[in-house]
C-alpha cells in the first residue's frame, strides 16, 4: 500500500471517529437541553437552514458515492482501486447515518422541499458560489440532469456506463467520476463549514473537507499511473 494510500485511510478514519464522537456530543446535549453555552436555535436548526440543507442533501451524494464504490469492486480486481472504493463507501456510509440521524433528532424531513433548487441553502455564502457547473469543476448554477441531483453527481447514463465497464477501463471511469464527486462535496461540505450553524455538523463539514482533498489528490496520481487523467 503505498504511503499517499495509508495516510488517506488514515484521516478518513479519523473523520469517521471525530464525526461519531460529535454526533454522540451533539445529541445528548440536544436531547437534554444544556449543550455549551449554544444558543437553542443553533442546537434545533429550522427546515429550510443551512444545517437541514446540508445533512438532507450530503446524505444523498454520500449514499451515490457509497452505491459507485461497491460497484467498482465487482468491475476490477485491481487491490489499490478496491481499497480506495471500500474506503469510501465506509467512510461516507458513516458520515450519511449521522446526517440523517441529526435530521431525525431535529424532527425535520429527510427530502429537499419540493420546487427548491438544489444547493439552494447555499445562497448566502461569500463568494455567491451556490455549486459547480459541468462535471464539478467551474462555480456557477446547477440544473438537476439525467439523475444528477446536485454537483459532482453522476448521471444515470455514466452509472450504466461503469456498470458495463471492466478492467482498466472500470478504474479509470470510477475514478473520474468520483474525482468529479468529491469535488463537488467539498463545495458543499466547504459551504457547510461556512454556513452551518451547529458545531458538530461544521466540525464534519470541515474534515469532510480535509479527507476527499486528500482523496482528490491521491486519486489524480491513480489516474496518471493509468494513463488518464480527471475530466475537465
Amino acid at each position: 500500500m503505498s504511503p499517499r494510500l495509508r495516510r488517506t485511510q488514515w484521516l478518513a478514519g479519523s473523520v469517521v471517529a471525530l464525526a461519531l464522537v460529535c454526533a454522540g456530543v451533539a445529541t445528548v446535549a440536544t436531547a437534554r437541553g444544556d449543550g455549551d453555552a449554544a444558543p437553542a436555535a443553533a442546537r434545533t436548526p429550522s427546515a429550510d437552514s443551512a444545517d437541514a440543507g446540508f445533512a438532507r442533501e450530503m446524505a444523498v451524494h454520500h449514499q451515490q458515492a457509497v452505491e459507485m464504490s461497491f460497484v467498482v469492486r465487482d468491475r476490477t480486481k485491481d487491490e489499490e482501486v478496491r481499497r480506495l472504493a471500500y474506503d469510501i463507501a465506509n467512510t461516507q456510509a458513516n458520515q450519511r447515518g449521522m446526517l440523517l440521524g441529526w435530521l431525525d433528532l431535529w424532527e425535520l424531513p429527510k427530502t429537499t422541499p419540493a420546487g427548491q433548487a438544489p444547493m439552494a441553502w447555499m445562497a448566502g455564502r461569500h463568494d455567491g458560489h451556490a455549486g459547480h457547473g459541468g462535471h464539478g469543476g467551474g462555480a456557477g448554477a446547477f440544473e438537476p440532469h439525467d439523475g444528477a441531483l446536485m454537483p459532482g453527481m453522476a448521471t444515470r447514463t455514466e452509472l450504466r456506463q461503469l456498470g458495463a465497464a471492466e478492467g482498466g477501463k472500470a478504474e479509470v471511469l470510477f475514478l473520474q467520476l468520483m474525482t468529479d464527486h468529491h469535488q463537488g462535496g467539498v463545495t458543499m461540505a466547504e459551504g457547510c463549514a461556512e454556513l452551518c450553524a451547529v458545531p458538530a455538523e461544521k466540525r464534519l463539514a470541515r474534515g469532510m473537507v480535509e479527507a476527499q482533498q486528500a482523496e482528490l489528490d491521491l486519486m489524480a496520481d491513480m489516474l496518471a499511473a493509468r494513463g488518464a487523467a480527471p475530466r475537465p
